[in-house]
Parts: C-alpha cells; sequence; structure tokens
C-alpha cells in the first residue's frame, strides 16, 4: 500500500511541477544509495528512499508563480516556501498509513544542525536521523541543479559547500558518508540525463 500511494503522490508532483518532480526523483534515488552506505535492512531503506520521493510533495500546496518565479523570492514568498514542510507532512499524515521515519523526513528535512533551519529550529540529533540525511541530499541535489535564475554548480563546487557547513547546516558524520558515494552519485546523475 505505501509504493502504491508514494507513487500515486510523486506523480502529482509531476503534473504540478515538474522540476520539483525530477528533483525528488533525483533525491529518492540519492537516498537509496545512501541507505546501502549505511547498511540499512529493507525496510529502512524503503523508508529512506520514499521520503526521499516524497520529501517536497508539499510544494502541491505552494502557488505555481511562486515554485516558478524566474527570480529570487521576495521573503514573504520565501515565508510561503517555507510551509510545505508541514503541509506535506499533513497531507501525508492523513492517509494514516505512512510510516513516522518517511514523515519525518518531509516534516524536518530543512532542519539544520545548528537550530537555524525550519520549521521547527531543532537542532543536532533532535532532528531525526533520516531528516538529516534527506536535508544533505535535498541541499546537494538543488546546488547541482539549474534554476531559472542560476546556473548549478559543480559537483566539486557543491561537495566544497557540504564541507564548509558540515557540523553547522549539516550533520558532519552524514555529510562525509555522502561524499564518500561520489564516484557512484556521478554514474545516478548520468544515467539520469540519459533517461529526460
Amino acid at each position: 500500500m505505501e509504493d502504491e500511494l508514494c507513487l500515486k503522490r510523486v506523480m502529482l508532483l509531476k503534473a504540478k511541477d515538474r522540476d520539483t518532480y525530477e528533483h525528488s526523483l533525483r533525491v529518492g534515488e540519492l537516498c537509496k544509495l545512501m541507505a546501502g552506505r549505511l547498511s540499512m535492512d529493507d525496510e529502512q531503506t524503503k523508508h529512506l528512499f520514499h521520503g526521499g520521493l516524497l520529501h517536497d510533495i508539499g510544494k502541491m500546496f505552494i502557488d505555481p508563480n511562486i515554485l516558478q518565479k524566474r527570480s529570487a523570492l521576495t521573503k514573504e514568498e520565501w515565508t510561503i516556501m517555507q510551509r510545505h514542510a508541514s503541509f506535506g507532512a499533513e497531507m501525508m499524515s492523513a492517509y494514516g498509513d505512512v510510516d513516522n521515519e518517511i514523515l519525518d523526513i518531509i516534516r524536518y528535512h530543512h532542519e539544520r544542525w545548528n537550530g537555524r533551519g525550519y520549521p521547527y529550529g531543532l537542532s543536532g540529533k533532535h532532528i531525526p536521523r533520516f531528516a538529516r540525511i534527506c536535508g544533505i541530499i535535498d541541499s546537494f541535489d538543488s546546488m547541482v541543479s539549474d534554476r531559472p535564475y542560476r546556473k548549478g554548480l559543480t559537483f566539486m563546487e557543491a561537495k566544497e559547500e557540504l564541507v564548509c557547513h558540515s557540523g553547522t547546516q549539516f550533520d558532519k558524520q552524514f555529510v562525509d558518508l555522502f561524499i564518500s558515494l561520489f564516484p557512484s552519485i556521478q554514474v545516478i546523475y548520468h544515467n539520469y540525463k540519459i533517461l529526460i
């Protein structure tokens, strides 16, 4: 049931905003890669993968004019955008049979190690482990992806950003593990570009 529900929700994202949909596919694949690196069992791997696919599902409720804006967001628009984490968790909670590890990713993937994230300002290990992992992957994919208002960073530039913010924005342990996967990550991005 969880697999079918996840697929249906992700397809709704595709209809709403193609960029968010493609971003979510890449984040899901990278989450699966991290699960393998962490020797997670099948259930944990599925939860991390599904959480990666659904982490931005709350953007279904964000005005397309904000989602697809071709310039930087205003303060007011950014405040609206930040609500997507809570919107997504509420939406998926309403189904009643979504695992808490998946809901944690959706709700907390923008929390930061130093407590300066949103929506709750959690810090350190108060942020659920899967959300900490997804937060790194989400940030990485956002950095390397082209946006209407900026060109994406190179993999090396994004790696430097992760290292620079390791221990402040991101859990250093998971940053180090993610960076160790760079050869495999490059293959995922290469294969993804062939498919689209």
